[in-house]
């Protein structure tokens, strides 16, 4: 499978590592506006080719994208150099949407001129936005978003290790925006099948505290990242390299990534059928009422930031 990289700077480059360690991809070209740093990225890479499965790294122009299976776009302004670290700004990853949009409307044409089959997932921030955007300039529906796959990473992680569990036995989602409008799903969320407040109570735990602590931790773990190491990069290229490979082997996989969603009227996440021509077809989990309406103010967030991109 050939892949490309839009953008090489902390995420690019650790999604382009993701891969490699992985064996995902065959061939990953790197593009850059920088071509040192996706010339020095391949260099670096390619040294450790003999530890995994075979991958040819190209630094490349959009042109060297013809081909590719699946193009992976990260290129924008960052949280930390966009002034988008403020935990009580309503406004949040919203903040970075106007120059974002500006670097989509120059890097999107080119992608869709090279590769005008391939599947294209947003990762720049604010994600859901641009992906409604680059849907917009590509003329097609092969677009996702990250959307809120890394926070349902995060709500399961925190929920783990609150309960002293593996994570892979957490089963809970977020749902809506990835920013600060997002629903994570309290009232279906389960471990190993046993309802939240239940296993709450018996690992000694009160179960609104424990929705307190969590909340806030999940919802600030960007940032709380973006203050000690100056950029979240490793477990979102540890998600999307499973992503590609999602794609890659069309394994109709669900997981809560974002679409647009005609119902909603914008781009947001829902657990979706994943395979090779992106997301195939969303589900609709139950919610309560509060988190239905929490959904509610999340899509429309969402449109009020994207309209003024689709005029």
């Amino acid at each position: 499978m050939k892949v490309g990289i839009v953008g090489v700077g902390a995420v690019g480059s650790s999604i382009a590592a993701a891969l490699v360690h992985r064996g995902t991809a065959r061939h990953i070209v790197l593009v850059d506006t920088d071509h040192a740093r996706a010339r020095g990225t391949a260099r670096d890479l390619g040294h450790a080719a003999a530890l995994h499965t075979p991958t040819r790294l190209q630094p490349g122009d959009p042109d060297d994208l013809a081909g590719a299976h699946v193009v992976i776009v990260t290129a924008g302004t960052n949280e930390r150099a966009g002034g988008a670290t403020d935990r009580t700004d309503p406004a949040g990853r919203l903040r970075l949407l106007d120059r974002n949009a500006d670097v989509y409307r120059d890097a999107i044409p080119r992608i869709a001129t090279a590769a005008p089959t391939a599947t294209v997932v947003v990762v720049t921030d604010p994600p859901d936005p641009l992906a409604d955007l680059a849907r917009h300039l590509l003329g097609h529906d092969r677009v996702l978003s990250t959307g809120t796959l890394i926070d349902t990473l995060r709500f399961r992680a925190h929920l783990a290790t609150a309960l002293d569990v593996a994570a892979a036995d957490v089963h809970a989602q977020v749902i809506g925006e990835h920013g600060t409008t997002q629903v994570p799903l309290w009232s279906t969320a389960a471990i190993g099948g046993v309802p939240l407040p239940a296993a709450a109570h018996r690992a000694g735990h009160d179960p609104d505290d424990l929705r307190t602590r969590v909340d806030a931790a999940v919802r600030h773990a960007n940032i709380d990242i973006i203050d000690d190491i100056g950029a979240s990069r490793f477990g979102i290229a540890a998600a999307v390299a499973d992503l590609t490979r999602t794609i890659g082997r069309d394994e109709h996989r669900i997981t809560c990534v974002a679409s647009h969603q005609p119902d909603y009227g914008t781009t947001l996440s829902l657990p979706s059928v994943v395979g090779a021509r992106g997301v195939l077809r969303t589900l609709h989990p139950p919610l309560d009422a509060a988190e239905q309406a929490a959904l509610d103010r999340s899509a429309a967030a969402l449109r009020d930031a994207t309209a003024p991109l689709l005029t």
